[in-house]
């Protein structure tokens, strides 16, 4: 008879269950609009008062307005062989693949928020008439309005994040959206009667993203802020090149004792190797 799993929780187990992480602790960052020229001259241009994005609305008030989010996940492409062992498929990975992910905003009443993402779209498909000389937003209207699309490389941002952490601030759980852009944007419903919350559903296409553990001393700062007790990704990589640059200098010394004639364990010994 086969040994049972089933075995009895001990209440100090038990606790495991209490330190569950919660939904609601998350905050939203974009990381680098600003660097788009045609994009910011495109914010400041297409609505009247212009959307604030070069202040903290993108920075910093988006985020705060984020109601709902989802931590992102990926999947593989597969294909099947059938021909290795006879009678068993088999399946081997050849793409991973990133689904898009959905945000939902409330709208101030400013409607910053609505006008923010209708600039941004109304930019990836061609209203910049600063650029081409194409038909503004006010001149749509037309019967010979067009659209030229611009390059991806002007209006993907940098980076998005979405951070998860938890009431103490401990460990932190931060993705990083790599060239995210909004695809599309759901319809605000509107009616009668009593009176709820405006929001509206964002959806992001992206190339990939990365998740960075945090709160282990190592982490990666989100955003440009970097996070008490943790280190930024510049001082990461002076340290590992530091490291390297004394490895290989060791390395050099190491093989200059041992073509001399010198004893290796000693030196290894030396080293603490």
């Amino acid at each position: 008879m086969a040994d049972s799993f089933v075995q009895k929780i001990t209440m100090s187990e038990a606790k495991l269950l209490s330190n569950i992480a919660k939904t609601n602790q998350y905050q939203v960052t974009f990381s680098g609009l600003s660097g788009k020229t045609e994009l910011m001259r495109h914010f400041a241009t297409s609505y009247d008062p212009p959307v604030d994005v070069k202040g903290r609305f993108s920075s910093f008030k988006l985020g705060i307005l984020c109601s709902d989010a989802s931590l992102p996940t990926s999947s593989f492409a597969t294909a099947e062989v059938k021909d290795n062992f006879m009678g068993i498929p088999q399946e081997f990975a050849h793409t991973r693949l990133f689904t898009d992910i959905d945000f939902t905003f409330y709208v101030d009443d400013d409607y910053e928020t609505i006008r923010f993402f209708e600039a941004w779209m109304d930019f990836i498909s061609g209203g910049n008439i600063q650029r081409f000389g194409e038909p503004a937003v006010q001149s749509e209207t037309g019967s010979s309005v067009y659209r030229r699309f611009n390059y991806p490389k002007t209006y993907k941002a940098d980076s998005m994040y979405i951070t998860k952490f938890e009431r103490n601030y401990g460990r932190e759980l931060q993705y990083q959206f790599i060239n995210a852009f909004p695809k599309g944007m759901t319809a605000i419903p509107v009616s009668y009667g009593g009176a709820d919350l405006l929001k509206v559903t964002v959806s992001f296409n992206y190339d990939r993203y990365i998740v960075n553990l945090k709160g282990s001393g190592n982490g990666v700062s989100s955003g440009g802020v970097q996070v008490e007790g943790q280190q930024s990704q510049d001082e990461i990589n002076a340290r590992n090149l530091e490291i390297l640059r004394q490895n290989n200098a060791a390395y050099a010394q190491r093989m200059t004792i041992l073509r001399n004639g010198g004893d290796p364990d000693a030196y290894n010994s030396q080293r603490g190797y």
